[in-house]
């Protein structure tokens, strides 16, 4: 019986998915907890980054308002915890408010932009950050308050409480090299639903209407229930960037939900490759960190910074800087593989002659 094996170019492919994830569970064990927790930001901004892939690079549907359900979850989890906090359970309660809000929030606004037929999706979702962004700012004075959370306008809410889990001896809390492990499995969880559901014929049926949407209509499929679907998803994915950076530092600020804000999910998937999930997590944890060190030295260094890679991007590799690469990589794979096999085919016949 002939015995057949997997194509050595599929283990291969495979082994190198799984290397960041390993590099990523292996990394706390090797710095303090402080740049434990400091990677646990570049972290959960991929969350966001994702659903706006799955929106724009396989729906079509430029969104410029990852940020307002960033903030809208934020404050839900902060304006929860302040009043409800007293035990580990109403934490973990709280996240799941904060995610229920960016829900029912981006079901409500997709339904007036799908059903309603809205021209220019990234444009209403653009007003939509601004209002939200506006209003937030100006609740500084004391009778902008939900029971014990006080808003305090652009300087923002603090002093929420973290997650924490029960544990033998009192609750455990989530910080640093725990809350990044926690940020880690979301994120895996998050990135395998994501391969799963866009690899599937759902992610078939937006590419289809994406490509054509007059011709998936005629073939019997219903489209606006398919954008309000990979629009609600891509929402949530921003909340829980939004839950997770209030229980991350503690605070959250109207800036946040800011029209500079809303820029960067746009620019890190631009950048990683929209069509991508892994490079869109990969690169946008590349891309926040290198924010975040050149902010040291000034903010807009992080901003101009951006903005040349986005130009470069949009000038030699629209489809992304991490596929360009791949893509890159492969060919020069390819030819030297077919340059091997082309000098053993002469070095074959030169033995034949002699």
């Amino acid at each position: 019986m002939k015995q057949t094996n997997m194509p050595s170019n599929s283990v291969s492919t495979r082994a190198l998915q799984a290397l960041p994830w390993l590099v990523a569970l292996c990394l706390p064990l090797f710095v303090n907890a402080t740049t434990s927790g400091n990677l646990a930001y570049c972290l959960l901004w991929a969350f966001s980054a994702v659903g706006l892939a799955a929106m724009w690079g396989y729906g079509g549907i430029l969104s410029f308002g990852q940020t307002a359900f960033f903030g809208l979850s934020g404050y839900s989890y902060g304006i929860f915890t302040l009043n409800y906090s007293d035990t580990w359970f109403e934490s973990w309660l709280g996240l799941g408010v904060g995610l229920a809000v960016s829900v029912v929030a981006a079901a409500l606004i997709g339904y007036m932009i799908f059903y309603g037929r809205i021209k220019g999706v990234f444009m209403f979702i653009g007003i939509v950050t601004l209002v939200l962004e506006t209003f937030m700012s100006q609740t500084a004075g004391p009778q902008w308050a939900i029971g014990e959370a006080r808003l305090n306008g652009y300087n923002g809410m603090g002093n929420m409480s973290p997650l924490s889990i029960p544990w033998p001896g009192g609750p455990l809390t989530l910080e640093n090299a725990s809350f990044y492990y926690l940020v880690l499995i979301l994120l895996i969880i998050v990135y395998a639903v994501m391969r799963k559901l866009l690899d599937g014929t759902f992610g078939l049926t937006l590419i289809a209407i994406r490509e054509n949407p007059q011709r998936a209509e005629m073939l019997g499929v219903d489209i606006r229930r398919h954008q309000l679907l990979v629009f609600v998803l891509g929402c949530t994915l921003g909340g829980v960037s939004g839950a997770l950076y209030t229980i991350w530092g503690s605070y959250i600020t109207p800036s946040t939900m800011g029209l500079t804000a809303a820029a960067m999910p746009v620019i890190w998937v631009a950048t990683s490759g929209r069509k991508s999930i892994g490079g869109t997590i990969l690169g946008t944890a590349l891309l926040v960190w290198l924010s975040q060190n050149l902010a040291v030295y000034g903010s807009q260094y992080a901003l101009i910074l951006l903005g040349a890679i986005l130009l470069i991007v949009v000038l030699a590799a629209p489809e992304g800087l991490l596929p360009f690469v791949t893509r890159q990589l492969k060919r020069l794979s390819s030819r030297t593989g077919d340059g091997a096999r082309h000098s053993g085919a002469c070095l074959k016949r030169e033995e034949g002659k002699s």
